[in-house]
């Protein structure tokens, strides 16, 4: 069939005006407990861990927390932990004081603080040394910061959501990543599908992808044909890589 102009349930793209479950497209039994689960754990101040393969769309599930969530007005924060190295990465979670190294010449919050009780969005958590991951640790025991450089403790209200795309219980069998740490995480864990295991939203994502940015008055569809073609590839790179093939044939 032709994928027209109705049904379309969200926006997958980083610019989108929808907000909360509107950001999940698909219809499948899978995406409806993702929702759920997305729904039931807004509202609690615990960490989230969100695990799934890359391009299956983390932190849109992150973003959909944040704004269901009842700090919904407060910032959303995300940084990519494998992207920084240790020192990087702590004086960015936890901010530095005045001349805590070379170059500090003013004290710097850290997003954990600056987000005040909106959320942080960890990604890529699968990549924190074991000394980051003893440090986070205690934040999330303790709900409490100390800057780099610095002395006094300080509160933090923000909510935690923690994304990796290796299972972390693998991680732990292999001594790399503490096991305190994963049991922490594990209690309220949201598994996203692949898109292989989710086929029967192909047809729902191109739909909103064709629609995604359109210009003039004219709809871009798709035949049958095509769509069967879509619907059949195993998609190893997820979303992003559908996303993609679908700009390329716009």
């Amino acid at each position: 069939r032709d994928i027209g102009v109705t049904g379309v349930q969200t926006c997958a793209l980083p610019i989108c005006e929808k907000k909360g479950l509107e950001l999940i497209v698909g219809e499948s039994d899978i995406i409806q407990k993702t929702k759920e689960l997305t729904q039931k754990y807004a509202t609690i101040p615990e960490p989230i861990l969100v695990t799934g393969e890359t391009g299956t769309g983390k932190e849109l599930i992150a973003r959909a927390i944040h704004d269901i969530g009842t700090n919904s007005k407060e910032p959303f924060l995300a940084i990519n932990c494998g992207a920084l190295t240790d020192t990087l990465l702590q004086s960015e979670l936890f901010g530095y004081e005045v001349g805590a190294f070379t170059g500090a010449q003013k004290e710097k919050k850290g997003i954990f603080e600056a987000a005040g009780k909106g959320t942080v969005f960890l990604d890529e958590f699968e990549d924190v040394s074991a000394k980051m991951q003893s440090s986070l640790l205690r934040v999330l025991e303790t709900r409490e910061i100390r800057m780099v450089g610095g002395t006094k403790t300080r509160k933090i209200k923000c909510k935690i959501v923690i994304a990796t795309n290796i299972g972390l219980k693998s991680l732990v069998g292999k001594k790399v990543f503490r096991e305190d740490l994963y049991f922490r995480l594990s209690r309220f864990e949201i598994k996203l599908p692949a898109l292989r295991e989710r086929k029967e939203d192909i047809p729902h994502l191109i739909e909103h992808f064709l629609l995604s940015d359109k210009t003039g008055e004219s709809t871009p569809v798709i035949n049958k044909k095509l769509l069967e073609a879509l619907s059949d590839y195993e998609w190893p790179g997820n979303i992003r890589e559908l996303r993609n093939a679908v700009e390329r044939m716009k």
